[in-house]
């Protein structure tokens, strides 16, 4: 604060008192519950430019944009892994995300995601279509859904996946925008109930199977593990990595299951007969 003083004598004391700290210590002041708006601005200013500062900037979601853009640039590849899981925040943000598209740590599917989000093409009718047409609600419901998410841009159908209804997630769980999937599956008012639905459609996507299975809060309901060991979309990897966790008989039905794959059923059935052998 007293480096920005009206006083010359106190700001430039200020300044040098400033230049002494060790990144620590800001980064230790960045992490306080409400850090004076000075603060923001001296990091974003003058230290936004190391990693461990942009790093503590980004984790403050009270950090004004305008220091987050220079800040990550240099984000670490996991500060940026994390900074995507926060799509609430991204796609509230078109500056933020223009930023972060430019760094070098990114993979090609966060790329990916983040141009979709930069996209302003807004969602044709027949995107949605097929999948209104199979939510359990009266007609005229799902005439009134569709035309809701008829010409919504993508930032604003990640919007309607985080803070939407149940009928909005079911919808949007097959957009063609990978970004807006992975929303569907973030939002705070998903139910168990759901997660189960999704884990059995084989209409979905490979991708968006891969994300239910690798989520430890929807791995621990059994049933969406069961769903997606009987699901013929779900990548065999996946499957195979699960296989150890399947009670004896639902282990036995999946080995009956001709839906799947030979090499997941072939698996199943070694499996059966090793825990056969161990309990002779």
């Amino acid at each position: 604060m007293l480096s920005e003083d009206a006083d010359d004598v106190v700001r430039e004391r200020a300044e040098n008192a400033l230049l002494s700290q060790s990144p620590d210590a800001f980064v230790a002041a960045l992490a306080g519950d409400n850090p004076a708006a000075q603060l923001f601005r001296y990091c974003g200013g003058n230290l936004a430019d190391k990693p461990v500062i942009a790093e503590a900037l980004v984790k403050n979601s009270r950090c004004p944009v305008q220091f987050l853009t220079p800040a990550v640039k240099v984000l670490p590849t996991s500060a940026v892994q994390e900074l995507m899981q926060d799509l609430d925040r991204l796609s509230s943000n078109r500056t933020l995300v223009a930023a972060l598209v430019q760094s070098p740590s990114l993979t090609a599917d966060q790329r990916q995601q983040l141009e979709e989000l930069l996209a302003n093409k807004a969602a044709s009718e027949s995107a949605f279509a097929q999948a209104v047409a199979q939510i359990d609600v009266p007609t005229e419901q799902r005439v009134t859904l569709l035309q809701r998410l008829s010409g919504l841009r993508v930032v604003e159908r990640v919007q309607l996946a985080l803070k939407g209804n149940r009928e909005e997630r079911m919808a949007l769980i097959r957009d063609p925008c990978k970004v807006v999937q992975r929303a569907v599956l973030q939002s705070a008012r998903i139910t168990d109930r759901e997660v189960e639905t999704f884990s059995s459609m084989a209409s979905l996507t490979d991708e968006v199977l891969r994300l239910i299975a690798t989520s430890r809060n929807f791995r621990r309901n059994y049933s969406v593990v069961i769903n997606l060991m009987n699901n013929p979309k779900t990548p065999l990897d996946i499957t195979l990595r699960m296989l150890s966790s399947i009670t004896a008989p639902d282990l036995k039905k999946l080995a009956a299951n001709r839906n799947i794959s030979d090499t997941l059923r072939s698996a199943a059935n070694r499996l059966q007969v090793q825990r056969t052998q161990k309990r002779e």
